[in-house]
């Protein structure tokens, strides 16, 4: 009697508190170009923001990129011990850096090369040290056109070396530096200021001298970007990609 009096009871609290099942956690680590922004900072957006959007309820976004960081602030200011706290088993990690890498006047930042390598080598191991699955990105590129119009590259030092430890280790490569490039090229020198956080003097209250950015995005473009991301992440057939939001068909 009192074993099936257990057994109802298991049953019950099962109906009325149902296990949840883990889902699978996206982490995002990079810069400013990905990250999460201040309402102060709106119309800026980082492509980390419309990228958490994309998939159903199977997946959640923890996106810790952060403004100004580099991968050795980011390790030294202890955001990747963050991440590792909660990382698990079938989680995925998405690594953009090099924007602040590679910044010589900003010694607060900048990692050399080899620091960088290390460091993007250590985010991998560490990564699939928890069973998750490290996604290396090179860093997206800025906006800047020469005379003839074409788009140029920017990051002609770092996004190589990103290329370099993904054939090292066997991990999935995201080119958002030439993605990024392409799609300044496509919409043209005007057109592509409408992916940046560019302002004229009070069009809007948060940048009342107005902006020229030609590194931060937009919303546009910082959903133009995430949609980027997406396509690769489909274009590697991860796993991930089953877990996108089924569009609705009208009948």
């Amino acid at each position: 009697m009192f074993r099936h009096f257990l057994l109802a009871s298991y049953f019950l609290f099962a109906f009325l508190f149902p296990m949840k099942e883990d889902k699978t956690t996206v982490f995002i680590i990079g810069d400013s170009t990905a990250a999460n922004k201040l309402t102060t900072a709106y119309p800026e957006t980082g492509w980390g923001m419309p990228f958490t959007y994309f998939f159903d309820q199977s997946v959640t976004v923890n996106n810790l990129a952060k403004n100004g960081r580099s991968t050795r602030t980011f390790l030294s200011e202890g955001l990747w011990t963050t991440a590792l706290s909660t990382m698990k088993k079938g989680d995925y990690v998405f690594i953009q850096f090099g924007h602040n890498d590679e910044s010589k006047e900003k010694v607060d930042r900048y990692t050399t090369p080899e620091q960088y390598k290390e460091n993007l080598t250590k985010f991998v191991n560490e990564a699939r040290a928890k069973q998750a699955m490290p996604i290396l990105i090179t860093p997206v590129s800025r906006r800047k056109f020469d005379k003839e119009g074409k788009a140029l590259e920017t990051h002609q030092e770092y996004t190589p070396l990103v290329k370099e430890i993904a054939a090292k280790w066997n991990v999935p490569l995201i080119d958002l530096d030439e993605k990024s490039r392409a799609l300044y090229q496509q919409m043209g020198e005007e057109n592509s200021k409408l992916l940046f956080l560019q302002l004229q003097a009070n069009e809007h209250p948060n940048y009342p001298e107005g902006k020229v950015d030609n590194t931060h995005f937009s919303e546009l473009g910082a959903r133009k970007i995430a949609q980027i991301v997406l396509q690769e992440v489909k274009n590697l057939k991860l796993p991930l990609a089953n877990q996108v939001i089924k569009p609705i068909v009208k009948k």
